[in-house]
């Protein structure tokens, strides 16, 4: 069954608040990695908390991010080049700066695409791919230009709150 952005199949509807709360809550019991996607917008550079990030394909390179619309960038990422920075444990501070509590100014690389942070556990500079209706999101894919990581432990978010995801003794690239 096909239906139209937005639109809600006959017999579904959108979940009451205390229904919504409650998908939230069941929601943020899984585990997901803190990044902030960065970009160069037409009067300054963003950068924006996401955990909604994920890898699409290996061949060609694709990931996606998942940008709420009611993200003052939301409408100025469509179409740019963007980072996604993924975030070493100790970068907590650098998670609340973007997602609205500002603290120390962050320190900015020049990416060969897109800007990106300095000393974050991995990134990914991409270009965009393709932009798809998410309901109250809109989920980017970028195909991967650039990327690297570096050893140290993940900033993960579970239950509404930061914690750690300590980094493996070998990591999956070396099994392949």
């Amino acid at each position: 069954m096909s239906a139209q952005p937005g639109a809600f199949p006959e017999g579904r509807r959108r979940a009451s608040s205390p229904r919504s709360h409650h998908f939230r809550g069941s929601l943020g019991r899984f585990a997901t990695g803190v990044a902030i996607v960065t970009f160069d917008g037409p009067s300054r550079r963003y950068g924006i908390t996401v955990n909604s990030f994920t890898s699409v394909s290996l061949e060609p390179p694709l990931v996606l991010v998942s940008i709420a619309r009611r993200t003052k960038a939301h409408d100025e990422i469509a179409d740019r080049p963007f980072t996604v920075n993924i975030l070493g444990a100790e970068q907590q501070a650098l998670a609340l700066h973007f997602a609205g509590r500002p603290g120390v100014e962050p320190q900015w690389v020049e990416g060969s695409v897109a800007p990106r942070l300095s000393r974050v556990l991995a990134y990914f500079e991409c270009t965009p791919w393709a932009a798809y209706d998410g309901g109250d999101h809109t989920l980017y894919l970028g195909e991967v230009i650039d990327f690297d990581y570096r050893s140290g432990d993940a900033l993960a978010f579970a239950n509404g709150r930061f914690t750690t995801i300590p980094e493996s003794q070998l990591g999956v690239e070396d099994l392949l």
